[in-house]
């Protein structure tokens, strides 16, 4: 693949002069002196490791993710429809309606309404800020909340013990509690994640003990994204905090050189980092069992779309230790901060990852052994998408090994967007062409409105309305486009989708999946059913 996009990225802010590029560097095929323009190379020269990094102006107000083509994606596979019979409803006209169709499932013992779940969204500003609405909306759309990592470490106001043992964190106990608020009890559960920085200071043992939660999700390596969780500190005395909390800190917020150059505005963030995380197959199972004597009553673990041996392990250990659920994710979603160069060229793509992940499955369980509920996460955004993921762990007569979809980006997105045209609306600011289409009141452009009212009486009016929207999205634009296609396909339950259900629009999606062809689909039945 030519490297087009090598020398200019939206992520970090530079561009090139010419049009066309050089494919094997993403240069101009001619660099000039004169040259006014930031490309990487250039911007590289004048701000150094801040080129690593999605644009620092935008930290804590947005997510980023890869922009590059990974030459398979959901789109290279097919719905297949049918008419011939339905399965999961009696074979009626008048009964078997799109309505109809049930998508809720059950993940790690968890009920879901939707099988669409948010991934560990923590110590990031950008899931700080929209903390609200994320919750809110995944509490009311009946699914999981996960909590991200880092988030006592990076609270001001936590309180540790003498063994630097957390014993109160306001951050993390509002965060379970405003999820709580408006959850039903029943569908869907708050669960803090922890990483390597996390275990060290018992945030485990807090949640668990002294915020009665129920799920603890650990995380491999670091960020999904292997090294990604980074975030940018703004505040030097912040900095200094984290620092001494046991963080590595850079540039060195206790050096005089470098407070002076952050004082003049050389550089204007620092960067906070955890530690990378290590596996060791006999720590990893004592610390599961350690885990369930706390108190913990499910157990998750997610991890990164490392090598495929690496996705052997996971499942196998997964599988000793009985584990609840495990969640992958796949390179081309997103993060609220890791490098760039990183979240391009490293890891392996979604779809490429599924396959390793049924393959390993398809091995445990043909030993007999615990194959936990798997998610899988990375650049997921429609109910096309979702169908697919799930069909394809689908080896019918058994039901999908994939339970549901692990979300980030497009949940903030939908809370980001609905909190900005709330903002919009009250200063009578909205776009011309949205208020004369959906009205200039939330009453009006939240379709969902009327429901939430209904369903919450007098409540509704405490729901943030950018909560409102994620239900929206989850539930009327997801929910509803997934029951289309379900219906579709005939299948009226979401444990009946199956590899039959999709073909191959690729070679490569063939080869790498199984799935067959579209050219090559029932042939024989084809010839069977006109003999």
């Amino acid at each position: 693949m030519a490297e087009t996009y090598g020398n200019s990225r939206s992520t970090s802010g530079t561009t090139l002069r010419t049009k066309d590029t050089t494919p094997c560097s993403g240069m101009c095929p001619i660099c000039i002196e004169g040259c006014p323009v930031l490309c990487e190379i250039s911007k590289s020269a004048f701000r150094g490791r801040e080129v690593l990094y999605p644009d620092p102006s935008y930290f804590g107000q947005s997510t980023a993710a890869s922009c590059k083509d990974y030459m398979l994606d959901w789109s290279d596979f097919q719905i297949m429809v049918d008419v011939r019979s339905t399965k999961g409803i009696e074979a009626d006209s008048d009964k078997a309606l799109f309505t109809n169709v049930k998508i809720d499932t059950k993940a790690g013992g968890v009920p879901l309404s939707v099988p669409v779940t948010i991934a560990g969204l923590g110590s990031t500003a950008v899931a700080k800020r929209n903390w609200d609405g994320l919750s809110v909306g995944a509490a009311i759309s009946g699914t999981i909340q996960v909590i991200g990592e880092n988030v006592c470490g990076m609270d001001p106001k936590s309180k540790f013990d003498a063994k630097g043992k957390v014993t109160y964190s306001e951050d993390l106990k509002y965060r379970v509690d405003k999820y709580r608020e408006f959850w039903d009890g029943k569908h869907g559960e708050i669960v803090v994640q922890t990483n390597v920085e996390d275990q060290r200071n018992g945030t485990d043992v807090y949640a668990l003990s002294s915020l009665e939660v129920n799920v603890i999700e650990r995380k491999w390596g670091q960020g999904a994204k292997a090294i990604g969780g980074e975030v940018r500190i703004t505040d030097l005395e912040k900095a200094l905090m984290l620092k001494k909390r046991g963080y590595l800190v850079q540039p060195d917020p206790e050096d005089p050189a470098v407070q002076e150059a952050f004082k003049n505005k050389v550089f204007e963030s620092f960067e906070r980092h955890s530690r990378v995380g290590m596996v060791d197959e006999h720590k990893f199972l004592e610390d599961i069992d350690w885990l369930r004597s706390q108190g913990a009553k499910k157990i998750f673990l997610k991890t990164g779309a490392y090598r495929p041996a690496v996705v052997a392990l996971t499942l196998k250990l997964a599988s000793e230790a009985k584990i609840d659920m495990l969640t992958f994710d796949g390179a081309g979603g997103g993060t609220g901060m890791s490098p760039v160069p990183m979240m391009n060229e490293a890891s392996t793509p979604t779809v490429y990852l599924e396959a390793q992940v049924l393959k390993c499955a398809q091995i445990l369980k043909k030993k007999h052994r615990h194959v936990p509920d798997i998610l899988m996460a990375g650049g997921f955004t429609n109910e096309a998408q979702i169908f697919k993921s799930i069909a394809m762990s689908g080896f019918a007569p058994d039901k999908p090994f994939v339970k549901g979809i692990a979300t980030g980006r497009s949940p903030i997105t939908a809370v980001m967007k609905s909190k900005y045209f709330v903002e919009l609306a009250k200063k009578d600011a909205l776009p011309k062409n949205f208020a004369a289409m959906y009205g200039n009141r939330p009453e009006q452009f939240f379709i969902a409105t009327t429901e939430l009212k209904e369903r919450f009486g007098a409540d509704a009016a405490k729901l943030p309305w950018e909560a409102v929207g994620l239900y929206t999205y989850f539930t009327d634009r997801i929910g509803v486009g997934l029951k289309q296609l379900m219906a579709g396909s005939r299948k009226w339950n979401l444990d009946l989708l199956d590899r039959g259900d999709i073909a191959s629009m690729t070679e490569t999606a063939k080869r790498v999946t199984g799935i067959p062809l579209m050219d090559e689909l029932e042939q024989d039945m084809m010839e069977n059913i006109l003999a």
